[in-house]
């Protein structure tokens, strides 16, 4: 999978640049407050109403505003100063959260409430996502942009480690320490994004038409390698994805209890931030499209024997593979659609795949919680693995582009 880095190739090229370090800073400091934001929410409804849907539910309400809003997210972010965009859906995400906070103080918080402000969290995600993807390629020349994505997905790993394992800890001393300590981190978010000074990009002001907000989904479908790509890692992690039911894991099937389930969530980001560092340091440079296609196979594999196991350090161990599997294709997309797509339709493209992340990741909840609802938590979760198994090799056959897919840089 690997070679050695090329002339001119350093392990921390990207952070030359200061305009991607403070981008870098404030994006490990909003994905800190939300992944401990989190884990006190799957707790919180889960004790509130010990049904595994509601769980599911939590993943749905924050999904639907992006699938909403996704055209005309992307519209704004293509035609209005980007930092902008990103510091008003980082400001909205942080009011979110207080609400959590002093609603949790006051002592009225309920599962209905929960999912409101999830709702509004998602409609900031909306923006923050394709406002994100656009802004990463301006803080950055291309040279170091395979560097750059290797890094900020590295930096979004540690955050998905270190903020659940604290979220865990933090809930000791209730959920309105972990809303507390996530507010703050999302306020230097915001900050942090205030300072930082990418580098302009000329935009041309569109009206917003439906063919304008288009566009992005018309160049996916016009490069199959991309569209097999984010295809791929749409399905394979909405119908691999065991994130949702990791409450009932925790508590029902491992006996862990709130700090344990803190230590599941970080361990697929921890598998992931392993691999993260070995593609930082070496890059994807052959076959990547192949590597993409193991590497999802690899993913319902460990996926599946997560859902078997009964024993906590076998479970943690499977985990860690589930992210490990899941950062090559994740890489393998994002560097696909950072290299391929023009300046002026960033934040369309980036809008598109932020509603296949977040379709991936919000409705595999919701997916993941409602066959659990009916078949129980292991079986939903060995069937899904095995669906991402078959999806690798559906996916070989029915998009060959992205099988074929070898240099990401100097294609």
């Amino acid at each position: 999978m690997t070679s050695a880095p090329v002339a001119g190739d350093s392990f921390r090229s990207a952070f030359r640049h200061r305009a991607f370090a403070l981008f870098w800073c404030a994006r490990v400091c909003s994905m800190l407050a939300i992944q401990m934001q989190v884990v006190a929410v799957g707790w919180q409804v889960y004790a509130m109403t010990d049904n595994p849907l509601d769980l599911g539910l939590v993943g749905l309400f924050q999904f639907l505003p992006t699938l909403a809003l996704v055209l005309v997210a992307g519209h704004v972010v293509d035609n209005n100063d980007r930092k902008t965009v990103l510091f008003g859906a980082l400001s909205i995400e942080t009011v979110a959260i207080a609400a959590l906070f002093l609603s949790t103080m006051a002592g009225w918080l309920s599962p209905q409430a929960i999912f409101a402000v999830v709702a509004l969290i998602g409609l900031a995600k909306s923006f923050e996502g394709p406002a994100n993807q656009a802004i990463l390629s301006a803080t950055v020349p291309v040279e170091d942009l395979p560097n750059a994505v290797a890094w900020q997905s590295s930096g979004v790993q540690v955050a998905q480690i270190s903020g659940p394992a604290l979220g865990g800890l933090l809930y000791i001393a209730g959920p309105a320490a972990v809303y507390g300590v996530s507010t703050a981190m999302l306020i230097l978010s915001v900050l942090l994004i205030a300072t930082c000074r990418p580098r302009p990009v000329t935009m041309t002001k569109r009206a917003m038409s439906l063919s304008s907000m288009l566009a992005g989904a018309a160049f996916i479908r016009s490069r199959p390698e991309i569209l097999g790509a984010i295809s791929l890692d749409l399905f394979a992690v909405l119908l691999g994805g065991a994130t949702a039911l990791l409450p009932i894991y925790a508590r029902d099937v491992l006996h862990v209890g709130p700090w344990g389930l803190g230590l599941l969530r970080s361990a697929p980001a921890l598998g992931a931030l392993a691999m993260a560092m070995v593609i930082t340091r070496w890059g994807v440079r052959r076959h990547a499209g192949r590597w993409m296609l193991a590497a999802v196979a690899g993913f319902g594999v460990a996926t599946i024997a997560f859902g078997l196991s009964a024993d906590p350090l076998l479970s943690f161990i499977a985990l860690l593979a589930v992210g490990a599997t899941d950062q090559v294709s994740m890489f393998v997309r994002q560097t696909l659609v950072q290299l391929s797509t023009p300046d002026d339709m960033r934040g369309r493209v980036g809008a598109v795949t932020s509603l296949f992340i977040g379709a991936s990741n919000q409705l595999g909840e919701f997916e993941s919680g409602s066959v659990a609802a009916l078949i129980g938590a292991v079986p939903a979760v060995v069937l899904g693995g095995v669906g991402a198994v078959v999806l690798a090799g559906l996916w070989a056959t029915l998009f060959p582009a992205l099988r074929r897919v070898d240099k990401l840089l100097g294609r």
